[in-house]
C-alpha cells in the first residue's frame, strides 16, 4: 500500500510539473500524431506591426499545407459589415450612461484629439472599439498584418481562407464583457494620454520578438485593462476550447495552416496545451 501511495504520489507530482512546465519560446508548432497522416502548423500572430515579413520557416509550413484557418474567415466580403453591426452597444446604451460628465468630457478631448472626431458621433459604440481605434497610433509606422501577409501567400497558391470563428461569436464577447469594465479602461486611457498603453504596446512587442509566449500570457493576465485581465477567460480560454475541435477537424482532412493570436497559444488553458491534452503532438517549430 505504502508504494502504490509513492507511485501515486510521484504520478501526481509529474502530473502537475508537466501542466506547469513552461513552453518553448516558439511562435510557429507543428501538430502531429492521433491519427493525423500529415502535419499541420499553427502560428501566433500580432494583430499590428511594423514588419509583417514572414520567416523562412512559416513559408515553408505554408508550402507543407493547402488550407488557410484564422480567427475569422477574412475573406468572407460580408465580414466589413458584420463588425460595423457587433461594434454598437446593445440596449440603446451609449459612453453617457457609463461614466460621469466630467470624465465624458476627459474621453472626448482624447478622441477629438486623437481622431478628430466628436465622441458624440460615435457615443453608442462599445468602449473596446473606441480603445481599439488608438491602436494604430501605438505604432511608430505604417501599420501591417500577419493575417494579410498570410492571406497573400494562400491566395497566391489558390487556397481557401477560413475562420474559426464568425464575426458574431467575436464581436459577442464585447457584450459579454461589462460595458462598464470597457469604459473604465478607456477612461484610463483618456487620463493619461495614451502612456500606459504606449508602454504595455512596446513591452507586448519586445515579448512577441522574443517569441516568448508564455510571457505574454501572464502579461495579459496582470495586465492594468480590466477588458483583458479580468475577463481573460471570455477574450482568450473560452474561445480556445471552442476552437479545439475545429482545429482537429479541419487538420484530419487536410494539412492546414492556423494563424491565431499569438496569446491564444500559451498556458494551461491555451491552445498547444489543449491540443496535447486531447492527444495530439504539438512541438515547436524552428
Amino acid at each position: 500500500m505504502k508504494n502504490i501511495i509513492c507511485t501515486l504520489a510521484l504520478t501526481l507530482s509529474s502530473f502537475i510539473l508537466l501542466q506547469a512546465q513552461e513552453l518553448e519560446k516558439s511562435l510557429l508548432w507543428e501538430i502531429s500524431g492521433n491519427g493525423l497522416t500529415e502535419s499541420s502548423y499553427i502560428y501566433g500572430t500580432i494583430h499590428m506591426t511594423c514588419d509583417a515579413t514572414l520567416s523562412e520557416g512559416i513559408t515553408k509550413a505554408l508550402d507543407e499545407t493547402s488550407l488557410l484557418v484564422l480567427e475569422l474567415d477574412m475573406d468572407d466580403p460580408k465580414m466589413q459589415m458584420s463588425m460595423m453591426k457587433g461594434m454598437y452597444m446593445k440596449d440603446g446604451k451609449t459612453i453617457k450612461d457609463l461614466v460621469s460628465e466630467e470624465d465624458y468630457l476627459t474621453i472626448s478631448k482624447l478622441v477629438k484629439d486623437q481622431m478628430g472626431i466628436p465622441l458624440d458621433a460615435m457615443g453608442n459604440i462599445k468602449p473596446f472599439f473606441i480603445s481599439a481605434m488608438f491602436y494604430p497610433k501605438l505604432l511608430d509606422c505604417p501599420v501591417q498584418s500577419y493575417e494579410e501577409a498570410l492571406m497573400k501567400v494562400a491566395h497566391e497558391q489558390q487556397e481557401e481562407v477560413l475562420g474559426l470563428e464568425t464575426v458574431e461569436e467575436q464581436m459577442s464577447v464585447f457584450d459579454e464583457i461589462p460595458y462598464e469594465d470597457q469604459a473604465i479602461d478607456l477612461l484610463r486611457s483618456a487620463k493619461n494620454n495614451l502612456a500606459d498603453d504606449t508602454a504595455s504596446f512596446k513591452e507586448l512587442m519586445a515579448l512577441y520578438n522574443d517569441k516568448n509566449i508564455e510571457g505574454m500570457i501572464t502579461m495579459m493576465e496582470t495586465d492594468k485593462n480590466l477588458s483583458t485581465s479580468k475577463h481573460s477567460d471570455k477574450i482568450l480560454y473560452n474561445r480556445n476550447k471552442n476552437w479545439i475541435n475545429k482545429i482537429t477537424d479541419h487538420a484530419k482532412k487536410q494539412p492546414t495552416f492556423f494563424g491565431v493570436g499569438a496569446a491564444h497559444l500559451a498556458g494551461n488553458n491555451g491552445v498547444i496545451k489543449l491540443l496535447r491534452k486531447a492527444g495530439y503532438t504539438v512541438q515547436a517549430s524552428h
